[in-house]
């Protein structure tokens, strides 16, 4: 992948935290763990809004250096600058080898796009250099040319804040706390939850859309209240607070009363009490986001297991059931993937994984190190009030149960134990 989208998209960053997240725990290839910590870098110096939100985009367009708009021009880099910033050393030719870095250019105008194409070992061995040595150089050069490269105009910021992209991002963060335990990476989840529970989230339910200097003036769409409330979930899922669990309990509640049309089956894209148009539009398929009706069933099937809810989980499971025609016919079933997710989860139910005792921080901890897909958390010190977890407590103790649809395994204080019992 050579070009880039120049335009930096709030919800693909988002979205390769999770992707790069995911990656790592399966692979432990440290380029992953890299590429979570930059991009997770990159939000947090240039998106962050003062009040917690996270900005949407930035053009791909800015100056060049004769004043003229172009595509990508803040991100590419003549040879000679390279040289300007880093100096003339064979370290320096090979931190443009492995970016791929020449005089002639390879991209436009003599202009070079940065891009990996071989390893480090392999470029450091081609200039007899060790290849940690390499890897410290190509650190600090990023960084003396991330200072050299704020100097130049930067592209136009779209300074509004949405909240379906917002919950992607803290979908993210959790992804990635979840899987590297960084501090941080938990202080920014919950930061930018707190400002979605704040600024977007209403008493009963209702969802704003958009947030810009401290206003709000559209009413949510369904991709909102639907990868809100799932963000909620997995905020819940590294947290335990059951505040955020009955948040997104009350987001999916005001949703089913105001977007669900009972003659598809299926939620509308737009609320009931937003101004009627021509069609009352349903998506089904997913885009460059998860689409919204998958996002939803998603959202109802997880509130369902978790508390204990029936009829969500029947809404979610006719969900799938209606769309499934259609993704058998798709020519390509990528499109649907959020749905097939869904449907794997439908056919092997989730493991319902409780933590509960003083310590069920550094055993969930643990736990979530591993690479469990199908699993939803819960716990906390105590028992709290979700059903599942009644009668689970063991006082002076930190106890893990297994469960699935409901029913559990022996109970255990021990990780090793606990992770042999998923089958």
């Amino acid at each position: 992948w050579k070009v880039p989208h120049f335009e930096k998209m709030l919800y693909d960053n988002a979205q390769l935290i999770s992707l790069y997240s995911n990656a790592y725990q399966i692979s432990q290839n440290p380029i992953y763990k890299s590429r979570v910590k930059e991009t997770i870098e990159f939000v947090r110096r240039n998106k962050m809004s003062p009040a917690g939100g996270i900005f949407s985009s930035f053009d791909a367009d800015s100056e060049n250096q004769f004043g003229h708009k172009e595509e990508g021009s803040f991100y590419v880099w003549n040879k000679d600058e390279i040289v300007e910033v880093l100096g003339a050393s064979d370290k320096t030719e090979a931190f443009c080898s492995y970016f791929q870095i020449t005089d002639k250019g390879n991209w436009e105008d003599g202009k070079n796009i940065p891009y990996i194409n071989s390893s480090i070992n392999a470029v450091a061995t081609e200039y007899g250099m060790k290849p940690e040595d390499l890897k410290d150089f190509i650190d600090q050069s990023k960084d003396l040319l991330l200072e050299y490269r704020n100097q130049r105009p930067k592209p136009g910021l779209d300074d509004k804040v949405l909240t379906s992209w917002n919950a992607l991002y803290l979908h993210g963060l959790v992804d990635a706390f979840r899987v590297f335990g960084e501090d941080e990476y938990y202080e920014d989840a919950i930061s930018v939850g707190k400002f979605l529970k704040n600024e977007m989230l209403q008493s009963d339910g209702r969802l704003n859309r958009n947030y810009k200097d401290g206003k709000s003036v559209i009413n949510a769409f369904l991709e909102d209240y639907a990868l809100l409330s799932r963000a909620f979930v997995g905020l819940y899922q590294i947290t335990f607070d059951e505040s955020w669990l009955y948040d997104a309990n009350l987001i999916c509640e005001y949703a089913i009363e105001h977007f669900f049309d009972s003659n598809t089956g299926m939620f509308t894209f737009t609320s009931k009490l937003d101004a009627p148009l021509a069609a009352k539009t349903i998506d089904y398929s997913d885009n460059v986001i998860p689409g919204s009706n998958s996002s939803m069933a998603r959202a109802l099937y997880e509130l369902g297991i978790l508390f204990n809810d029936g009829d969500k989980m029947d809404k979610a499971k006719q969900m799938l059931h209606n769309v499934m025609p259609t993704i058998e016919q798709a020519d390509d079933p990528g499109f649907f993937s959020n749905w097939l997710s869904l449907y794997l989860d439908v056919i092997d139910p989730p493991y319902e994984i409780a933590i509960l005792g003083q310590g069920f921080r550094n055993k969930l901890a643990s736990m979530q190190a591993n690479y469990i897909p199908n699993a939803l958390y819960i716990g906390g010190i105590d028992e709290g009030t979700l059903d599942l977890l009644k009668d689970k407590l063991v006082e002076d103790e930190t106890i893990i149960y297994v469960c699935q649809n409901k029913v559990c395994k022996l109970p255990t204080s021990d990780v090793n134990t606990a992770l042999k019992l998923i089958e």
